[in-house]
Formats: C-alpha cells, sequence, structure tokens
C-alpha cells in the first residue's frame, strides 16, 4: 500500500493551493481518506476527510471555511483544496487511510504518506 502526496511548495498569503495524494495497492473506495498537517512543534492535527464513494466530508473548525476535499475513486486521488492561505496553514500535509474508527484520530488511519510541505509567505 502506497500513499503519496502532490503539490506542496511555497506559495503567498491569500492564494490558493490544491494537494493531491495517490493512492496504490489498496481497495480505495472502501477506505476513508483524511488530510492531517503538522507545523513545526506542533502535533499532527486533522484537517479534513471524505468518506467511502465520497458521501460524507468533515472538516476542522479552524479551515472549514477554506478547504475542499474531494476524491476521484477511479483515479484513486483525494484532492485538498486550500483558499485564502495564511500564515498559520504552514505545515508538512499528511494523507491517510482508514478502514474503520474515528476520522479525526491519527490512531485510526492504517496507511500514511510521507508528507507534502506547504509553506506560505507573507
Amino acid at each position: 500500500v502506497q500513499l503519496v502526496e502532490f503539490g506542496g511548495g511555497l506559495v503567498q498569503a491569500g492564494a490558493s493551493l490544491r494537494l493531491s495524494c495517490a493512492a496504490s495497492g489498496l481497495t480505495f473506495e472502501s477506505y476513508t481518506v483524511a488530510w492531517f498537517r503538522q507545523a513545526p512543534g506542533k502535533e499532527r492535527a486533522f484537517v479534513a476527510a471524505i468518506r467511502w464513494r465520497g458521501g460524507i466530508t468533515n472538516y476542522a473548525d479552524s479551515v472549514k471555511d477554506r478547504v475542499t476535499i474531494s476524491r476521484d475513486d477511479a483515479k484513486k486521488t483525494v484532492y485538498l483544496q486550500i483558499d485564502s492561505l495564511k500564515l498559520d496553514d504552514t505545515a508538512v500535509y499528511y494523507c491517510a487511510a482508514a478502514w474503520r474508527g474515528s476520522v479525526y484520530s491519527t490512531a485510526s488511519h492504517d496507511y500514511w504518506g510521507q508528507g507534502t510541505q506547504v509553506t506560505v509567505s507573507s
């Protein structure tokens, strides 16, 4: 099983960014896929999740007005669109897949990508 994130980089505050998470080796449509982020010196935090077949989405309160998660089961890819980027969005962004359990918990996720760095500059 492999999850690979794409799309990070250095962006200016106020810009938008779309991250991608490509999955291989699992029955993608049977999992909930989530994005977490980890800023320097902080714990890994939930950002958003999308459930089996894209039926239900969940967002962290801190980003729900600026973030959209979506998935393309045919491409086995999950996307995270972040608009109006803020300096506080600077973090390593990880995608993860969970068979069951709380989508908000890192412990529920069985598979993780290596992360992609997002740096927001002023």
